[in-house]
């Protein structure tokens, strides 16, 4: 009984072997972006917050095309990325557009609604898509939680035209329709799995970068 368990402790890899795997660097790369999206939107630096936030889905997408490029990459290797990812969508696109929401709103009691709404949508959606994985026809089912993100960071580009007020309301609305979406039953392709998207994700991402980072100036 004690050598079959000192060959599988062996046998089995140690958990900080999947650090050196590049496409799990490059995930936690976008988890390192996510904190420091929330941690500029508790700060109340609202354009350095949406630049962290553009950067974790740019991180997002080319983790997988990373991936799906390496041919030396086991199983055990691709099962434990698909956990690692869907643990940081958790936080990236759950966890971090709420807290944006209630601290812009000033962490009033109203907004905790609509943040309940947003993260409890975003671990609905990713526990049925680790069940169902995509649909026959290889498209998602519901909005992919990636995209609250890529909207939010243009939806906030008002916010300089708006009174503290009102962005708020669009900011609120914003979130419970992309909560509704997530969950829904709509359609909708995989973009992520397209290498042409992922280089019209990475012009978009210098793009909003490049805007926010003027903004701060």
């Amino acid at each position: 009984m004690t050598t079959d368990n000192t060959e599988l402790s062996a046998a089995q890899p140690t958990i900080l072997s999947f650090v050196k795997d590049v496409p799990n660097l490059c995930s936690l790369a976008g988890l390192a972006c996510t904190l420091l999206s929330i941690y500029c939107s508790i700060l109340g630096v609202y354009y350095a917050a949406m630049i962290g936030m553009i950067w974790a889905v740019a991180f997002d997408w080319a983790d997988g095309l990373i991936a799906r490029r390496m041919k030396d990459r086991t199983g055990t290797d691709q099962v434990f990325g698909g956990q690692l990812d869907v643990l940081i969508d958790i936080v990236s696109y759950g966890v971090a557009p709420t807290i944006l929401l209630l601290s812009y709103g000033n962490f009033h009691p109203v907004l905790l609604v609509g943040a309940f709404l947003m993260l409890a949508a975003g671990v609905v959606r990713l526990s049925y898509f680790s069940t169902f994985g995509l649909s026959d026809d290889s498209r998602y089912t519901g909005l992919a939680l990636d995209n609250n993100s890529l909207i939010l960071v243009f939806v906030f580009l008002l916010e300089g035209l708006l009174s503290q007020g009102v962005f708020t309301v669009v900011l609120y609305a914003s979130c419970v329709t992309l909560a509704a979406l997530n969950v829904s039953p709509i359609k909708t392709p995989k973009f992520s799995g397209n290498p042409r998207n992922v280089y019209l994700l990475a012009l978009y991402t210098l793009a909003i970068t490049a805007v926010y980072s003027w903004k701060l100036l």
